[in-house]
């Protein structure tokens, strides 16, 4: 029987980067994994999403080609069946690219389905093909099915596409992510249930390419974790671009056509309508991959489909602990990875900081990008917080101007008493690579002060958000 240090469940953002930090550290490791190294977020999520949405904003700059002084000759349009091929081409590369590190970090994989025995050890069984999910073929030199001894164990198994009772996808009419982002033709027309950044990202991408698409969200905006004010701005975009959207609203039925779909949808003032389209998206959440891995029998607790943690990841079971989708919100590939890192740190007792869940970034990558980190306005005032805000638009951004990118902005949260910065809220041209900046300076408790003070490059996007902090106290320069 194979003994180890650590086995991690699951080979994700959180398992793959927990695996090789615990390399790194010295302890002997190995990961288990049943359908494809590096998890949804490089095969079926954050990775392959980008590369359509890449894809579709070349084809939006081609269809503007005026705009930037340029002639293109003939209609510019889109092979849907390249741009799917490029994504999927993408996700194998960044598949094989995680073989390598554990190869490189020697790191074991074991292809196969664990359940947890008791602390300390799991049995692994033949992989199983779920009904959503594609397999990969397991790499070469991988140990198979058998049982293994490890003093920690760490489940990092992800979630998956949360179903409506009566609206469950079917892969032809009603499509998660999966199906979304591997469709073999373009639908004409498309519905897409739920407003969070999954669906707007599809949204966007289907809208770009063409299609005619009407959003449905059951809550009072669209991205509904979002500052309101830019959950707003990004609607009006949204409606420009000529996406419908149903605000307040939910669909209650789903009667399927040959190849169409017509829902039955409940707005917001009580009334019923229907809508047909040929596709559905559903983008209602995720769930916690938290089944058939022997934790009721042990009685890891378990919460709403996510496993109870605290904040290394432990579980309420000495030698087991959860990081990830399933160990509960946000679910983000980057607060997984992190939350690897933390937990295996902690094994080692190296006693690493927790991780401040305000101080996570979130990032929709739709046209155009809306990024955010720490408190909003709203939530910031029901704390009972006296703060200032600071706004500033792109179109007072040389960069943005010139980029032909002037609908922008950038919006900060600070506490009037003290300077901290709450929270900072963007919308437009790569704001998700701006955000950064703010998740730092939050890190590093930077007060107003030293922001004003930082020197910021002339030109570039990254000027709004020094604006922005000057606008905060009265003191903005180009606005």
């Amino acid at each position: 029987m194979s003994s180890y240090d650590v086995i991690i469940i699951g080979s994700g953002p959180g398992g793959y980067v927990a695996a090789i930090r615990s390399a790194q550290l010295g302890l002997k490791t190995a990961i288990v994994e049943r359908e494809h190294l590096a998890g949804i977020c490089s095969n079926w999520g954050c990775i392959p999403t980008k590369a359509l949405l890449r894809s579709a904003e070349i084809l939006h700059y081609a269809q503007h080609a005026k705009d930037y002084g340029l002639k293109l000759e003939g209609q510019m349009t889109a092979d849907h069946a390249a741009v799917i091929a490029r994504s999927r081409a993408i996700a194998t590369r960044m598949n094989n690219g995680v073989g390598f590190l554990m190869k490189k970090n020697k790191v074991d994989v074991i292809w196969g389905e664990a359940v947890i025995d008791k602390p300390g050890q799991i049995t692994v069984g033949p992989t199983k093909k779920p009904p959503m999910l594609p397999q990969t073929p397991p790499p070469k030199n991988v140990l198979g099915p058998g049982t293994y001894q490890a003093k920690h164990i760490i489940l990092a198994t992800g979630a998956r596409p949360r179903a409506l009772p009566g609206i469950e996808p079917d892969g032809k009419l009603i499509w998660t992510y999966f199906e979304a982002m591997s469709a073999p033709a373009m639908p004409k027309s498309l519905l897409v249930m739920g407003s969070g950044a999954i669906g707007i990202e599809f949204a966007s991408f289907y809208r770009t390419m063409g299609a005619e698409v009407t959003v449905v969200e059951v809550l009072p905006q669209i991205l509904p974790v979002e500052d309101h004010e830019i959950a707003g701005l990004a609607q009006k975009r949204f409606e420009k671009q000529g996406m419908k959207f149903l605000i307040g609203a939910k669909v209650t039925k789903v009667a399927k056509g040959a190849d169409d779909v017509t829902a039955t949808i409940e707005t917001a003032d009580g009334k019923t309508q229907t809508l047909k389209a040929d596709r559905l998206i559903s983008a209602v959440g995720v769930v916690g991959n938290i089944e058939n891995l022997g934790l009721e029998k042990l009685g890891v607790k378990t919460d709403r489909g996510c496993i109870v943690v605290d904040a290394v990841g432990k579980t309420n079971v000495a030698g087991i602990y959860a990081i990830g989708d399933v160990a509960g919100p946000p679910m983000l590939a980057h607060k997984a990875e992190h939350e690897g890192v933390i937990c295996v740190e902690a094994i080692k007792g190296l006693h690493p900081h927790a991780m401040d869940k305000l101080m996570i970034p979130g990032c929709t990558y739709c046209h155009p990008q809306v990024a955010s980190v720490g408190l909003t306005e709203k939530k910031a005032k029901e704390l009972g917080k006296e703060i200032k805000v600071g706004r500033f638009p792109f179109v007072g951004n040389g960069k943005a101007v010139a980029l032909g990118e002037p609908d922008g902005l950038v919006k900060t949260v600070f506490d009037a008493k003290t300077g901290q910065l709450l929270g900072a809220h963007l919308i437009g041209a790569e704001v998700t690579e701006l955000i950064q900046g703010f998740v730092v300076a939050m890190n590093l408790e930077t007060t107003e002060e030293e922001l004003m003070a930082t020197v910021f490059p002339h030109p570039t996007l990254s000027e709004t958000m020094k604006e922005s902090v000057l606008d905060a106290y009265g003191r903005a320069l180009n606005i």
